[in-house]
């Protein structure tokens, strides 16, 4: 039915025809042109001022459509305009992205705003107060709310019984990461639910990672010392999925001087890492390794003066790995000498008898040599490894052409087992004689100059002690309960002909042989360190959690063996820390940052927004949390408008 709207109120027509008249009675407003933003595309229909006979103004996107004008509509119908004049806005579509642009105001202090926040709190619920507030102040009223919003949190936790975290005490929460990440090697997930389950904040898995992403940032990935150190390499690579991990160690302290996520293992990337390692005063007096192409010969180009010592484990895994071959093949050759000899025992025939006898004696035969050959092998191999120890039964340290005569013989009576897999192994070995009797230089050295100093009988009663005590580290329970028997019978020998000057001598002895290094295995401990994260993080890791762990290793204290109770960095430098290794890092990592206020979340850096202002005028760049919305392309309507008058 058709309506008449007059003012507000609507009532039907008496005309029955399909004409819908919009009657306004109300006194006429003045003709005001109003600034609009010009649609993309030409109005068309009943927004067309051209169609609809009005007149355009000059001003782009803004019309005026004339009292008595009318437009047919789809149905048929007219469309009156009565009584007064309608002003077409056209709106465009919004824009997707950042439509506003922020600034910051130095001018509100923490004092105003807390002004603004009670004013706020006292008129809330109060229609069109937040606006007039934030007009008031010339803020948005998401930011007024936003404020409303951590007043209120800060109140709540203020005086609440239960108070977060991250929000009473930023050390404890340090602590907690880092222990349960580098002490408890954790992966991130795990400490995302430890952290929920305890209720603490932030407890996400992005946070945590961006938390331990910030801390690696802030430490090296070398060793800083504040002064020249001679130290004894000890180089491994570390493979993380096909990404390597070059490492070097100090062979004394096992402290980590340098720990590199690589591209590749070539010449030059290791010269590039031990010259790194010159440039953090550290000054190689050689460096134990396995036989790397690129390894060797980066060390070799950035060092070429120093001492190269083949790793003894490297060196001899494919001979000892022959030996387990053999063991197996002897059991197996066991294994069916006892199914023929049960075989034999039911059979019941002449002619069957005489056939698993043969068999028997066939197998008893292949058993034997299998035997023999495996107790030879694991005898020779047991006399080389006696050979390639630092000093003999009787306490000498052994010489280097006793070393390579021993050395020689041996090799000729393994070579003669009647094995193809030995003489495969045993050909290399051979070739590389020269480097495995480099160690016994370092010993003939140091055993010449202990000789002038300590009494000879006395200096072989200490090397048999160090030797045992060296043992006692790498052997199970029964043979080290031996060997401390051993050094403390040698030890009260040396006591009984030093007397007096037994202590100082034994340190001295004790010291100058704990210097020979013969063998990188030590590094492998940085392995076995690194193994959980990998796993963890499924190999993905990062030069920052290197720079962790590296920070971790160095500053930890053992818990055995004869380091226990002490750091490497305390074996290195000699002086002992001041704060377990969780304090160092948080200070470490908080001095970086330059941030004051504890928390292992430093704040973000103030956002530096401004305005959209085309016309040269320099915005002011704010420092504080305040921000104001100015509608964008302001300027730009500015500039049209410019350019429609002067066409």
């Amino acid at each position: 039915m058709p309506v008449i709207a007059d003012t507000a109120v609507l009532r039907p027509l008496a005309s029955p025809s399909a004409l819908y008249v919009y009657h306004f009675s109300a006194p006429q407003p003045p003709i005001r042109p109003i600034e609009i933003r010009k649609s993309p595309t030409s109005p068309t229909g009943l927004f067309n001022p051209g169609l609809c006979g009005g007149v355009a103004p000059h001003n782009p996107g803004t019309f005026q459509i004339p009292v008595d004008s009318s437009q047919e509509t789809s149905g048929g119908g007219r469309m009156v305009f009565a009584s007064r004049i309608l002003k077409i806005h056209h709106h465009p579509t919004p824009t997707r992205g950042h439509t506003m642009k922020f600034v910051r105001r130095p001018d509100l202090d923490s004092q105003t705003r807390i002004h603004i926040v009670m004013l706020a709190w006292l008129h809330q619920g109060v229609y069109g107060k937040m606006t007039e507030i934030a007009n008031a102040y010339r803020i948005s009223r998401t930011f007024l709310y936003q404020l409303l919003l951590m007043a209120n949190l800060q109140l709540e936790t203020l005086f609440s019984d239960e108070k977060l975290l991250f929000q009473k005490d930023h050390y404890h929460l340090d602590q907690l990461l880092f222990l349960l990440r580098l002490e408890g090697k954790c992966s991130l997930l795990s400490i995302a639910s430890i952290l929920k389950a305890l209720e603490y904040h932030p407890n996400s898995v992005g946070s945590l990672s961006q938390c331990f992403h910030r801390a690696g940032q802030t430490l090296p990935s070398t060793l800083v010392i504040p002064s020249k150190k001679w130290v004894f390499y000890l180089s491994e690579e570390i493979f993380a999925i096909h990404a390597p991990i070059l490492v070097t160690l100090d062979a004394r302290s096992t402290t980590i001087l340098n720990i590199a996520l690589a591209s590749d293992r070539s010449a030059d990337i290791w010269s590039a890492h031990f010259e790194a390692l010159e440039e953090h005063q550290f000054f190689s007096l050689g460096m134990a390794s396995d036989r790397g192409l690129g390894l060797v010969a980066g060390y070799q180009a950035a060092c070429d003066m120093a001492l190269w010592v083949t790793d003894y484990f490297h060196e001899f895994r494919d001979l000892f790995a022959v030996l387990h071959q053999l063991e197996r093949k002897a059991y197996a050759a066991i294994g069916q000498e006892d199914d023929a000899a049960h075989k034999f025992a039911r059979a019941k025939s002449e002619a069957n008898l005489a056939k698993r006898l043969h068999q028997y004696d066939t197998a008893h035969h292949v058993c034997e040599q299998a035997m023999a050959l495996y107790d030879q092998c694991a005898m020779l191999l047991h006399l080389l490894r006696e050979a390639v120890q630092l000093c003999s039964p009787q306490g000498r340290l052994r010489t280097v052409e006793n070393v390579r005569s021993e050395l020689s013989l041996l090799f000729d009576m393994i070579a003669a087992l009647d094995c193809a897999a030995i003489t495969h192994a045993l050909k290399p070995i051979r070739q590389h004689i020269d480097d495995i009797v480099v160690p016994f230089k370092q010993a003939e050295a140091i055993a010449a100059e202990l000789r002038a100093v300590v009494p000879h009988d006395a200096c072989d009663f200490l090397v048999l002690a160090w030797y045992h005590d060296h043992l006692v580290y790498q052997s199970g329970a029964k043979p080290k309960r031996s060997h401390q028997k051993e050094r403390d019978f040698w030890l009260a020998c040396a006591a009984g002909l030093l007397g007096n000057a037994f202590a100082t001598l034994k340190a001295l002895v004790f010291d100058k042989l704990d210097s020979i290094v013969r063998a990188s295995s030590l590094v492998e401990m940085v392995n076995a360190l690194l193994r959980p994260y990998l796993n963890s993080c499924k190999g993905q890791i990062t030069q920052e959690a290197l720079n962790l762990i590296m920070f971790y290793h160095n500053h930890r204290r053992y818990k055995s063996g004869k380091r226990q109770g002490k750091a490497p960095i305390e074996l290195l430098t000699g002086k002992p820390m001041e704060a377990p290794w969780w304090e160092l890092l948080r200070q470490q990592v908080h001095t970086e940052q330059g941030v004051t206020a504890p928390g292992p979340w430093p704040t973000r850096p103030p956002l530096q927004l401004v305005t959209n202002n085309d016309g040269g005028t320099d915005q002011q760049v704010l420092a504080s949390g305040q921000a104001i919305i100015a509608p964008t392309g302001a300027a730009e309507r500015e500039r049209r408008h410019k350019d429609s008058k002067a066409a």
